[in-house]
């Protein structure tokens, strides 16, 4: 159902950079970039759900949203460490350290949050049993 997710920016080449090495974690990439307005789209291919990146269309500075996340499902507990640890070294901020929330079992949810540099934050999950 969901075919992309759109985070503003007010630095296209620092967004880029922070995005291009996160979600290269993830075998993602650039699919789509228009010079512009800075749109860019990041994903594994363009039949999947992707991340895009733009300086906002009304021209004022882009802010993050209360209450608003994106959360990208990992398949395993490690990718969930790796990707929060490699958003944070890139610039990123804490916002809960990966760990088990709820109860461990069959449908444990594991999760990290981190925010952008800009503050837009993000989850990484993975859902099920160590």
């Amino acid at each position: 159902m969901i075919g992309y997710v759109t985070l503003g920016t007010n630095d296209l080449d620092k967004a880029r950079a922070y995005y291009d090495a996160l979600l290269g974690e993830l075998g993602a990439k650039r699919l789509m970039e228009l010079e512009e307005n800075g749109f860019t789209l990041y994903g594994i291919d363009m039949t999947k759900p992707s991340i895009a990146l733009t300086q906002p269309f009304n021209g004022e500075a882009a802010q993050p949203g209360n209450g608003n996340m994106i959360a990208l499902q990992m398949q395993e507990r490690a990718q969930v460490d790796a990707l929060y640890k490699k958003g944070i070294a890139l610039g990123g901020s804490d916002e809960g350290a990966p760990g088990v929330r709820g109860d461990e079992g069959p449908m444990a949810f594991y999760a990290a949050y981190f925010r952008d540099p800009e503050g837009n934050k993000l989850c990484a999950f993975r859902l099920g049993p160590a």
